[in-house]
């Protein structure tokens, strides 16, 4: 019996519906919509690589602490992180595109405050508005895309969106590089609107997708359980270590709150919501349940490390933000090519198992290397160790959410895609949390005690615990600071290596099933198309 064939070449809804009523769009119409989500995904991936090179500056014009830098990168992480599994299911229940708009609508109220921000409190704030919107639009075009496209068509749909991702992060850097060495580091927050609001409008025009006209029942007690849980647990590991200690009152009882809340959101999923927020049914799909493990592996140690890529480049080797957004290429000019080129070859070839597993090497091959770095480490080398990582990554993120689509019902298209996203970000949040406590603990000690050597005084480390203005600095603090910092760096790809390790397992887990040609899942044909298309469907069918 025949299951998927790749030899069939258009997508086929059901037999009782016309193409636009099962969701199926011409490669124009596809083509057309695309542009709106591919606009509206620079968007979002613009929002935090526009502002990595600017922490610096920033944190030290609003007067803030190693603490501060942390938290700005980790309030949207941690929005965003808590609410994509609820925009996935929406998804499932209401207009995308409404949905997509809406998300567009929120990163660019926070955009907006974190421009006008006059504090660090202020902007924490309104990086944690960004997230809002920011984890609407990283889980929405997945979903929408899946929902226009099969997935053995899918690949070099993929590959563009791991295109832009690549520009995003290309671009992001040396575009708010230069903002703040020019008009000043506010306008990194305004130059994302633009952009947001020409994907409003070309999404408005071309992206139409049918609506599912069902009764709705919107799980609110799950979403609050499940974001409070995940809220209280990155509260947690991004404050201890620094604000109490890790083995205190405080920190057991944030963790025991955590667990508790989360259990009690589990609890609700299965046995209280009718429309559950993260169905516990997709996690008896094996592929589903491996590619989530892998997914919160790969954030913690991509997130939790290449977050404070820049960092090291401008306090460890003195370059300017422009420079440090110019270093940030060689990383992402691997991932562009490496997202293209897999994506196509995956469309063609109909394999997608070989590319995940030779991505999640590489990806280990480049922290590995990027774990030996320090302040005297030639620029040459650091790039290359990037460039690997970097094609890692491209042949990875993207192929992990198709291997979950393939597997998933149309149904839940929207829950399961979010998942994998929700998973990821759920690693990073907790990669750039922890490994910012230890990045400033280890900063702070060396400095210290550099500092103490020298014959100057350190009152409960703060000096050591802020962000500093090396040009400011007489020079042997200069180099102590560029010591401190270069060797933190190297310790932090250190500590992610096993978790890219422990990713590659998962991976190698994961039973690879042939790329389906239709939109719909074998189960979600009627009998006589998955006959004409030589489909197994459950129970026999065929």
């Amino acid at each position: 019996m025949k299951r998927d064939p790749v030899t069939q070449a258009q997508p086929i809804g059901t037999t009782d519906a016309p193409p636009e009523a099962s969701g199926q769009m011409t490669h124009r119409e596809v083509l057309e919509a695309m542009t709106g989500l591919l606009l509206a995904m620079f968007v979002a991936m613009l929002s935090s690589t526009v502002v990595s090179n600017a922490l610096p500056k920033i944190v030290a014009d609003l007067q803030g602490s190693q603490t501060g830098y942390t938290w700005v990168v980790v309030a949207t992480l941690l929005t965003m992180t808590a609410t994509t599994p609820i925009w996935g299911k929406l998804a499932d229940l209401l207009s995308k595109k409404l949905l997509v708009q809406v998300a567009l609508v929120i990163y660019s109220v926070g955009s907006l405050i974190a421009a006008t921000a006059p504090s660090m409190e202020v902007l924490i704030t309104a990086r944690a508005v960004q997230g809002l919107g920011v984890g609407g639009l990283t889980a929405l075009v997945q979903v929408v895309i899946a929902s226009m496209v099969p997935p053995r068509e899918r690949g070099r749909y993929n590959g563009y969106t791991g295109a832009t991702f690549a520009l995003a992060t290309v671009s992001g850097p040396l575009i708010g590089g230069l903002l703040v060495d020019t008009v000043g580091w506010r306008w990194c927050f305004y130059v994302g609107l633009p952009f947001a609001l020409l994907a409003f409008v070309v999404l408005q025009k071309t992206l139409h997708l049918p609506v599912a006209r069902r009764e709705v029942h919107i799980d609110y007690l799950g979403a609050t359980l499940i974001v409070g849980g995940v809220s209280i647990l990155l509260v947690w590991v991004s404050l201890a270590g620094n604000q109490f200690a890790w083995t205190s009152g405080v920190s057991y009882g944030l963790v025991f709150s955590g667990i508790l809340v989360l259990a009690a959101a589990v609890f609700v999923e299965v046995k209280v919501a009718r429309e559950p927020i993260i169905p516990m049914r997709l996690f008896r799909d094996r592929t589903t349940s491996l590619s989530t493990a892998a997914s919160i592996l790969i954030g913690v140690a991509m997130f939790g490390s290449t977050v404070y890529l820049s960092q090291y480049f401008q306090l460890s080797r003195g370059m300017s933000p422009t420079r440090a957004g110019l270093m940030s290429i060689c990383m992402v000019g691997g991932l562009l090519v490496s997202s293209i080129v897999s994506g196509r070859m995956i469309t063609k070839v109909g394999r997608w198992k070989p590319w995940l597993v030779g991505g999640m090497v590489l990806v280990i091959v480049g922290i590995s290397l990027l774990a030996t770095i320090d302040e005297h480490t030639s620029l040459v080398f650091v790039g290359i160790f990037m460039a690997l990582l970097g094609l890692g990554l491209g042949a990875t993120m993207q192929n992990l959410v198709l291997a979950v689509q393939n597997n998933t019902p149309q149904a839940d298209l929207g829950a399961a895609s979010s998942v994998v996203t929700f998973f990821r970000s759920i690693g990073g949040s907790i990669g750039v949390s922890a490994l910012g406590a230890v990045l400033s603990h280890q900063v702070a000690e060396t400095v210290t005690k550099g500092l103490t050597a020298m014959g100057i005084t350190v009152e409960d480390g703060a000096e050591s615990h802020s962000i500093p203005d090396l040009g400011t600095l007489p020079e042997p603090v200069r180099e102590l600071f560029e010591h401190a910092f270069g060797q933190a760096t190297r310790h932090l790809f250190l500590v992610a290596a096993p978790f890219a390790v422990a990713a590659l397992v998962c991976v190698l887990f994961i039973r690879e099933v042939p790329l389906r040609t239709t939109i719909l899942h074998a189960e979600e044909l009627n009998p006589e198309v998955a006959a004409e298309l030589g489909v197994d469907q459950p129970g026999g069918a065929r």
